[in-house]
């Protein structure tokens, strides 16, 4: 049975709470870390934010707009591209433990010198370097929350070290009752962990508004037809990271199909390798060197496929799109971009595997496929292409859920309440 937190009604008037993050750059768990901060600047305008960040990068001013404090402790880069690669990840851990220590023993300081009544940590790497600061003589006694983004269950390395740390963490938060059922079989019984799903900014992930020109952007010519002038051709893409397990192959294989069965599609790939991680993202030319096999050599030329790299304004590369592609091949904890796509009221396409399945109603908000299964994706991008009144229906119904599921002021009230309850069981 897990423990329960006491329930408070009423939050205090003010409160200090820091943020630590790994990563600043552009991807879900730092979109999904705005989202949070700007819903609780909106719900608690009394109450004083911080963000310390591992490293430089879009996040920062992204979070200083919100009227956050922001700031760089960088870590160092040897610990920052430390990711889970077995054995090899263990030596590199040993080694990187000593580098550590300097980092966080800064943290210790700053944690000090801001006096925090929470610390709320965004990713695993400061999940455990948040935990041993709070740890070291000195440090102040603050309650220290962690954001669950990740399947612990399958991160050999971490996994265990969070297990030992488990003693400092108040309460855990997880995006997905996916993720939290993978979490109680690592953390200890005594860490609460509770579901609070990720919101987004329904105003900017809107079905009307500008489209980016995604031709442009990948360097094809401009189509003969368009999905905003002539049904018959149809832009498909896949929005995602370049992480391995996105699914860009499975993509590019159902691309293939429908292609060789007639579709009139232009197919893109949105996004970039963007974290520091190593030895867990294709880079662009792995990526151009996959679609020539699976596609053609021509491919490109015929402009059948493009690459546009990462972008700043989602929104506007989700509404060029007729068809929102997610082929996560393992498990996702949540699918960020299925909520997007849903609330741009764009017909999706998704993975059913993890927290994904927790997001839609299969055939009525969104069609689903088996992760890594490209002859079901093709089918399913095929019956969108053929039947624009689905695509239509889907786009609607996916909106409509969309506010119902993933609104910020949802989010604020679910975290406001759990940060009461923590500072309370203090």
């Amino acid at each position: 049975m897990q423990p329960r937190l006491v329930c408070v009604k009423e939050s205090p008037r003010f409160r200090r709470i820091v943020f630590l993050s790994p990563a600043a750059q552009g991807g879900g768990a730092e979109a999904v870390l705005l989202d949070l901060l700007a819903a609780l600047r909106t719900a608690q305008p009394a109450w004083e934010f911080f963000l310390i960040a591992a490293e430089d990068g879009p996040l920062l001013d992204n979070a200083r707009a919100l009227g956050v404090h922001a700031e760089v402790l960088s870590l160092p880069p040897t610990v920052r591209a430390l990711g889970e690669t077995g054995a090899a990840s263990r030596g590199r851990l040993l080694l990187s433990v000593w580098a550590s220590l300097g980092w966080v023993c800064r943290l210790r300081h700053r944690l000090r010198v801001l006096r925090p009544d929470l610390v709320h940590s965004n990713g695993l790497k400061t999940h455990a370097l948040g935990a041993l600061a709070l740890a070291l003589p000195g440090a102040r006694r603050v309650p220290l929350l962690w954001h669950l983004h990740d399947y612990l269950g399958s991160r050999a390395t971490m996994a265990p070290i969070l297990r030992a740390l488990g003693k400092r963490c108040a309460a855990a938060v997880a995006i997905s009752d996916s993720v939290a059922q993978d979490a109680r079989e690592i953390l200890p019984a005594r860490v609460p962990i509770r579901t609070v799903r990720n919101a987004i900014d329904l105003d900017r992930f809107t079905p009307d508004g500008p489209r980016l020109d995604l031709d442009a952007l990948a360097g094809l010519p401009a189509a003969s037809g368009s999905s905003t002038n002539s049904p018959a051709l149809l832009r498909i893409g896949l929005v995602a990271t370049f992480a391995f397990w996105k699914g860009h192959g499975t993509f590019l294989r159902a691309a293939a199909h429908c292609l060789a069965n007639g579709l009139r599609a232009r197919f893109y790939i949105i996004g970039g390798p963007i974290y520091a991680t190593t030895g867990s993202q294709h880079t662009r030319e792995d990526l151009e060197e996959l679609a020539s096999g699976v596609l053609g050599a021509d491919a490109l030329k015929r402009g059948d496929l493009g690459f546009t790299g990462f972008v700043n304004d989602a929104p506007a590369a989700l509404r060029a799109l007729d068809i929102v592609v997610h082929a996560s091949t393992r498990p996702e904890p949540f699918g960020l971009v299925i909520a997007q796509g849903m609330a741009c009221g764009r017909a999706v396409v998704a993975s059913a595997g993890g927290g994904a399945c927790e997001l839609f109603v299969p055939e009525r908000e969104a069609l689903a496929h088996p992760p890594g299964d490209a002859a079901a994706l093709a089918a399913a991008i095929t019956r969108l292409a053929e039947v624009p009144e689905l695509r239509a229906r889907l786009g609607k119904a996916g909106r409509s859920a969309a506010e119902q599921r993933f609104s910020r002021s949802r989010l604020a009230e679910e975290l406001t309440t759990i940060y009461d309850e923590v500072l309370a069981a203090r």
